[in-house]
């Protein structure tokens, strides 16, 4: 089971001029039923907001904020259980593959050629992997306006493999540099749950980072919680920003985003520093070199609350260097203060920022957009159909 994420109740919010946080691990079964009855938000063990027995809201707010505990309790109830069954469904599919299916399987086995399966080679997948196997990029020359596109689609599918398939990935088959892969610290849940692909496109004319953000693996319960999760902060001059999102990109306890920090080289890396920190190197050291964020599902909500911390931290070199931000299936990270806030950023910034997003996906629309929730998309979106047409 995830680590008990209640600890923001204990740490100093000072950053934040506003939050409301839900707290499912201390929502217990008549105090989940109050908050369906009683106005006054605030009165909950399980939620922490900026008013303590002040913040009240309507009966639809406080059904979505039930229902988003409850499934939350959930996951997290079932959270090893679906972990178990995740590794065991991927292992039988690669199982499977690798020794070219059932028939295959049961002659290697009895002529001692049977391939198992390790979780850390290059030819293991995963689900995701195996549900869409391609690996090779468009043939899309470079300076196609799709060229940036079609390699942040095929860098955020590869994101969910480990690190050794993509080294040979982008190596071998993109002929592209491989920077790393990151397994990232969440400061609030006490593990690493964030994950990022870091690769360079080298050309004569401009050299270009791609940041791949990992999205929400089939059966991540903490991914999922997260992306069920309407818990907010607001930060001052920004607007309302969604905290578990916030939390995955590297938020810290009780200083929440100082723009330099002190950390333990034999710790786990805050995804937005380190990501910052590589960038930083790079792009002083190539003049011509620029780069792109990307990301799925929750990943996408990552890729473009990135940018944001660049803005609060007017990170120059990096705002001039931005080529675009392009985000498959993501959820909503923001009130309407925060999407006026990032539209006028990124224009000022000449920064493109796309959303593309197929027919029915629900992640897209996550958290609901009504009067009694504050989250808002923004920016340009591409909405594909069932039959991939573009509207």
């Amino acid at each position: 089971m995830a680590q008990k994420p209640n600890g923001d109740c204990r740490c100093n919010k000072g950053f934040a001029d506003s939050y409301m946080l839900l707290n499912p691990e201390d929502a217990h079964f008549f105090d989940l039923f109050r908050v369906l009855v009683s106005r006054n938000i605030g009165h909950r063990k399980f939620v922490d907001s900026h008013a303590e027995g002040a913040y009240e809201g309507s009966f639809r707010h406080r059904w979505l904020i039930f229902v988003s505990v409850v499934l939350q309790k959930f996951l997290l109830l079932v959270a090893k259980p679906l972990a178990l069954f995740g590794s065991f469904v991927e292992f039988l599919v690669n199982l499977y593959f690798l020794n070219g299916g059932f028939i295959m399987i049961a002659v290697n086995f009895l002529t001692g050629h049977l391939v198992v399966p390790d979780r850390n080679a290059p030819n293991y997948l995963s689900c995701i992997g195996n549900l869409d196997a391609r690996i090779k990029l468009d043939a899309i020359k470079r300076d196609d306006c799709r060229y940036y596109v079609s390699l942040a689609m095929m860098a955020s599918k590869a994101s969910y493999e480990n690190a050794a398939y993509l080294r040979a990935l982008v190596k071998t088959q993109w002929k592209m540099e491989f920077v790393g892969f990151f397994d990232c610290w969440n400061d609030f849940q006490g593990k690493a749950t964030t994950q990022v692909l870091i690769l360079l496109d080298k050309n004569e004319e401009q050299d270009t980072y791609v940041v791949a953000f990992r999205g929400t693996e089939p059966f991540d319960a903490d991914a999922w919680c997260t992306d069920l999760d309407i818990s907010w902060y607001g930060i001052p001059g920004v607007g309302k920003m969604h905290g578990g999102f916030m939390k995955a990109l590297g938020l810290q306890k009780n200083v929440g985003w100082p723009k330099e920090i002190q950390r333990d080289e034999n710790l786990p890396p805050l995804a937005y520093y380190v990501i910052r920190d590589i960038l930083r190197k790079g792009l002083s050291e190539n003049p011509n070199a620029k780069f792109i964020i990307t990301g799925h599902s929750l990943g996408g909500a990552l890729a473009i609350l990135y940018p944001t911390i660049m803005f609060l931290h007017n990170e120059k070199l990096l705002l001039e260097r931005c080529e675009g931000i392009y985000t498959f299936g993501q959820p909503r990270v923001g009130d309407g203060a925060y999407a006026d806030f990032m539209k006028q950023k990124l224009r000022e910034n000449s920064i493109r920022y796309c959303r593309f997003v197929y027919c029915n996906d629900i992640v897209p629309r996550l958290p609901y957009d009504d009067k009694d929730l504050l989250f808002k998309h923004f920016g340009v979106c591409l909405f594909f159909n069932r039959r991939y047409e573009l509207r």
